[in-house]
């Protein structure tokens, strides 16, 4: 029997050397924000991803209900799409307070465990919308931001049309505070790249004097809505702006 070889189109991106990022949509998770005017934020305490299986659902805290609902929301031909999950301390509490249960001598349940590993949440989102594309999950010591443009520059240069890099972060308990810098609540903003439409992102060598802050979910949202002109990475020290609509240039 002759097999029958079935192929489908794919969109040719620029060669590794030439190709760049576009945004095509974000969604962003503020949860008590008093100043998020924009539809594409969320400001809910504890959203309510109906979308998500219950029994799945429930295993969810709040910042990954939130990615799973911003996953979902930018659209559904969005399940076919390589998924970046970026995030500086996982989800919170979840893996340090399992890690103190050890220290006591108590044993942890696999449910427990498969909860508190870095890529969690994906995968749950994986399990409920039966996502199959490519996830990958980063931590990058505080430049995750930089690590998932990175990373989505890579995947487009592969021969990818679009992924959707998602970066997120979450308080530390108070007694791990001493040893790092956390936000006082948690945040995540998902944005949909693109190798050839939308808004391009531009960059530049950065001042080395204004590479003081690091980036965060919050930041990244006040960019998107234009509070910020820029953002700057540390590694590598790049200057990111945002072309508006109406500038081809700078």
């Amino acid at each position: 029997m002759t097999p029958i070889l079935r192929t489908s189109a794919m969109p040719v991106c620029p060669p590794v050397s030439e190709t760049r990022l576009y945004l095509r949509d974000w969604r962003a998770w503020l949860p008590g924000s008093t100043v998020a005017t924009d539809p594409r934020i969320d400001a809910s305490e504890r959203p309510e991803a109906e979308h998500i299986p219950a029994m799945l659902r429930r295993r969810l805290t709040p910042l990954g209900r939130a990615v799973c609902v911003m996953l979902h929301a930018l659209g559904s031909d969005a399940e076919t799409l390589p998924v970046l999950h970026a995030s500086r301390h996982g989800d919170g509490h979840r893996p340090l307070d399992m890690l103190d249960t050890i220290a006591s001598g108590e044993g942890v349940s696999p449910a427990r465990f498969s909860l508190s590993v870095h890529n969690a949440i994906v995968g749950v989102h994986s399990i409920a919308s039966g996502h199959h594309a490519p996830m990958a999950a980063i931590a990058a010591a505080g430049d995750e931001f930089a690590a998932l443009l990175e990373e989505s520059l890579g995947y487009l240069a592969d021969g990818q049309s679009e992924v959707i890099a998602v970066f997120s972060d979450s308080p530390l308990p108070t007694r791990y505070r001493a040893a790092d810098i956390a936000p006082e609540t948690p945040a995540a903003v998902a944005l949909r790249f693109s190798c050839r439409d939308g808004r391009q992102l531009r960059e530049q060598s950065a001042d080395k004097q204004a590479m003081s802050e690091t980036v965060t979910p919050p930041m990244v949202v006040d960019w998107l809505c234009q509070q910020r002109t820029s953002l700057t990475t540390h590694h590598p020290p790049r200057c990111w702006w945002l072309e508006t609509p109406d500038l081809k240039s700078r």
